[in-house]
């Protein structure tokens, strides 16, 4: 199996039947076999369904009928989204063997597509975590760096791609958990428009800020993902009633003329000099295909990690509160009343960290703390959303880092639970706001870790900013 396997190869090869979808499937598995002990990405493997949609393809391959756009395509699904009779675990003890008995729309959507499901990918559990280290069952480790972490919370989803395991994968973003491991990975990750793709089958960690997004190798790839995957969904009550562009079409245009914003905010202290050089290199790239490059400021970046962590902490409390050992999960055996019961299966089912968030959630949304603290979050969060809209006015897309630093080592950080929150610094604000950003490898540290560059857009606006991403990707291939 070569590693240049793209959408649009695959596809191509099954049609000219000089290989079969069922060929391919049983390739990633082995691939996945060979590396994955190592790695750690996969959480639950979902064979006997993978092999039945490959079958399906492969007998409309042999009557020569047109094949769907994700014909063949191996993926695999953040342990976030469930998937009909398949293991889907959130990476917690407390949904251990929880089997679901329906699909994730947008699982639903990639399969009709063609897409074969190879499986479940690990995470930070419930998706509370920058590393991938908070997984119930074991860390991930970076495909660059197997002393590194691979970001998080979709660390098993960008990974995954980064060491060919699966072409494309979804992740899912609630303050840079898409973007962040994509950037730590050397991949191309998406978080599109709050609304864009429906959530419906998305475990909530906190319901207005969590978005689900592709990860693989291209930005043309994300393009034919995002296609498939977004749209209304009558299942979502929060899913925009939005056309969907042809976002590979779009992908073409070209980009001159178009202005791009940098804030002061996103280069201030705290950013690693090589991850400032890198960026600062791809910004003048940008320059140089034709880009006007535009200062702009975002006032009240400095307050979007404390906002961040007091809205999503408080939708946490709640959303995690039907965790509670009655109807489905995990139950502590023999408690001596319903209240034990609660306590305990709880106190077993969760790990630290997502303890953590939900006694931060509970105080802040406690009697007399509410308008203290969320009701002044959700203020700043008004604040903030209108800060892109004044830079919007200006540029089209916005450009900063992903990440303050590239990979940091695995344990690194574990212990201090802050220097954790404030890795999202740089990506949490989209959240916030609603709008889209990508992150797309734009170099290397002397390590030779991996670098991402970051843009934001206007919202529902995702054909620009793939647009800008792709020209700019295309302009790294020709060095």
């Amino acid at each position: 199996m070569t590693p240049e396997l793209t959408i649009d190869t695959i596809r191509s090869a099954i049609a000219a039947r000089t290989t079969t979808a069922t060929t391919l499937t049983d390739e990633f598995y082995a691939r996945i076999k060979q590396e994955d002990p190592e790695i750690g990405a996969f959480l639950t493997l979902s064979k006997e369904r993978a092999h039945a949609k490959a079958a399906e393809i492969d007998k409309l391959a042999a009557a020569g009928n047109p094949l769907p756009p994700l014909a063949g395509v191996p993926v695999a699904i953040k342990d976030v989204m469930v998937t009909c009779d398949v293991r889907t675990t959130a990476g917690s003890r407390i949904l251990e063997k929880f089997v679901p008995p329906y699909d994730c729309t947008a699982v639903a959507r990639l399969e009709a597509a063609g897409a074969v499901i190879l499986g479940k990918l690990n995470c930070d559990e419930f998706a509370m975590g920058s590393s991938t280290e908070n997984s119930a069952y074991h860390p991930v480790r970076n495909p660059h760096d197997k002393t590194r972490v691979p970001g998080g919370s979709s660390g098993g989803s960008a990974a995954a791609v980064a060491a060919n395991m699966a072409v494309a994968t979804l992740g899912s973003d609630t303050g840079g958990s898409i973007r962040q491991p994509a950037s730590f990975c050397g991949v191309v990750g998406l978080k599109p428009t709050y609304g864009r793709v429906s959530r419906y089958g998305l475990i909530a960690f906190a319901s207005s800020l969590d978005h689900i997004g592709p990860l693989a190798k291209t930005v043309k790839e994300i393009a034919l993902v995002l296609c498939t995957i977004a749209g209304r969904d009558p299942m979502d009550s929060t899913s925009a009633n939005e056309p969907v562009p042809d976002y590979v079409a779009e992908l073409e245009k070209p980009v001159e003329g178009l202005k791009v914003g940098i804030a002061k905010e996103y280069f201030g202290d705290g950013l690693d000099p090589e991850v400032r050089a890198a960026v600062e290199a791809a910004i003048q790239k940008l320059a140089e295909l034709g880009c006007e490059v535009v200062p702009v400021s975002l006032p009240h970046t400095e307050y979007a990690v404390p906002a961040y962590y007091i809205v999503a902490t408080a939708e946490a409390s709640s959303n995690l509160a039907r965790y509670d050992g009655v109807r489905y999960g995990f139950r502590v055996r023999n408690p001596r009343s319903l209240s034990d019961m609660y306590r305990l299966t709880r106190d077993g089912g969760f790990g630290l960290e997502v303890k953590r968030r939900i006694m931060l959630g509970t105080y802040v949304l406690s009697a007399g703390y509410y308008d203290a603290y969320y009701l002044k979050a959700q203020k700043v969060r008004t604040l903030l959303t209108r800060d892109f809209e004044e830079a919007f006015k200006k540029v089209d897309v916005i450009a900063a880092p992903t990440a303050p630093t590239a990979a940091f080592r695995l344990g690194e950080k574990i212990n201090d639970p802050l220097a954790m929150y404030l890795a999202d610094i740089y990506t949490v604000t989209a959240n916030l706001a609603g709008i889209p950003g990508i992150s797309v490898p734009c170099g290397e540290s002397h390590e030779k870790l991996p670098i991402g560059l970051q843009l934001f857009g206007k919202h529902f606006d995702e054909a620009t900013l793939l647009r800008v991403a792709h020209a700019y990707e295309q302009s790294r291939k020709q060095l």
